[in-house]
């Protein structure tokens, strides 16, 4: 084959696949023509000659000893037969005898191009599915091209369609054809039929913690971290914080000046609710501030069962429990606590001691972390 390292730099440069890999491509696609046109039984070799731009197809014969069985195989030869060809040669080196291509028949040349037609398309979706699986838990965005009946959206991102499920979209969205949606690249696959196959959602927490990376400097320069994030699409979710300077406030960083950061979030998840939550490693603490916007008297723990039992004052309870129930699970979701109310009586006395409490566990933490700046 006559200039084949030109077909070869022009494929690679169409495709954007590294000349390498699709050089790799045609010496497979032509080994297997080889093996049907002439004999399955050979072995077979094939190199591009770069100072030429040419191909070569050889027959591969290793050599054996003048005893060893396998010199009576197609693929071997005797050492002492070999020496006739090469006087040097040695047991385990190799004799290749060049194949001329020209002698491949056209129904062989037909069947070479569309073995490495099929190949050069699995480089491509190949290097898709990788360049897409490194992106998988980031966002990603593209154009609606299709949305079916039954509510699934088709979004065209650069050389490939994503489908955004409809149990993936925030209850209420609608997506017209045209318009640009962001969502998380939640999963990349490859269907026999089908190809790469890449599924997005709209609705995982991931989707808030990313738009948070990409709305606030100090999360996206590792300043602030996100400990952790639970969310219910569309109406209200919650994220704990921290951050290990003590210049940064964590809470006031997300939410940002006249909460301008957390609002251009919050409209880019249809008005979600967003809580922002100062996280403590004292799990009491984190609880406690876990369900804000309510007032939290005590909380006991069951680390066992994973389990808090919560003290609150009968009208700070609606506020922990929130509509339809939707503070507590979120609170216990972040937490990762099962959280049990116990409404404690109108005692003013019991809820100011219990208050107090709470106040000096906060001091003594404080004092605590004081304490560990100073050590060593």
């Amino acid at each position: 084959m006559e200039k084949i390292l030109d077909i070869i730099e022009g494929i690679s440069y169409e495709k954007g696949i590294p000349i390498d890999n699709v050089a790799q491509a045609v010496k497979e696609a032509v080994i297997k023509v080889a093996k049907e046109a002439f004999d399955p039984s050979f072995n077979y070799d094939a190199e591009i000659d770069k100072k030429n731009k040419t191909l070569h197809l050889y027959q591969v014969i290793s050599v054996c000893d003048n005893n060893d069985a396998k010199k009576n195989d197609s693929n071997y030869i005797a050492l002492q037969d070999a020496k006739k060809h090469d006087s040097e040669i040695k047991i385990g080196d190799e004799l290749r005898y060049e194949i001329s291509l020209e002698n491949m028949s056209r129904s062989a040349v037909n069947l070479l191009f569309r073995e490495l037609e099929y190949k050069i398309q699995r480089l491509v979706e190949t290097q898709l599915f990788d360049k897409y699986k490194a992106q998988v838990g980031k966002i990603v965005s593209g154009s609606v091209v299709r949305v079916d009946d039954l509510g699934n959206t088709y979004v065209e991102i650069d050389e490939i369609r994503a489908i955004l499920p409809k149990k993936n979209r925030i209850k209420g969205e609608e997506f017209a054809v045209g318009s640009v949606v962001g969502a998380i690249l939640k999963h990349v696959g490859i269907d026999r039929q089908n190809g790469i196959e890449i599924e997005l959602s709209r609705t995982t927490p991931k989707m808030l913690e990313e738009l948070l990376r990409l709305e606030v400097p100090e999360i996206k320069d590792g300043d602030v971290e996100i400990v952790s994030c639970a969310r219910i699409p569309g109406e209200r979710a919650k994220v704990a914080l921290k951050s290990d300077l003590a210049k940064i406030d964590p809470v006031g960083a997300t939410v940002g000046v006249k909460g301008v950061r957390i609002n251009a979030v919050s409209k880019e998840l249809k008005n979600e609710n967003i809580d922002c939550v100062e996280y403590s490693p004292q799990m009491e603490l984190y609880v406690a501030r876990a369900l804000s916007p309510a007032l939290v008297v005590s909380v006991a723990l069951n680390e066992k069962e994973k389990k808090a039992l919560v003290s609150i004052s009968k009208d700070q309870k609606p506020k922990a429990i929130g509509r339809s129930g939707i503070n507590i699970r979120l609170a216990s979701m972040l937490t990762g606590y099962e959280i049990e109310l116990k409404e404690i009586d109108g005692d003013k006395k019991e809820e100011k001691e219990g208050q107090s409490m709470q106040n000096e566990g906060m001091q003594k933490t404080n004092l605590d972390i004081l304490s560990s700046l100073f050590k060593g």
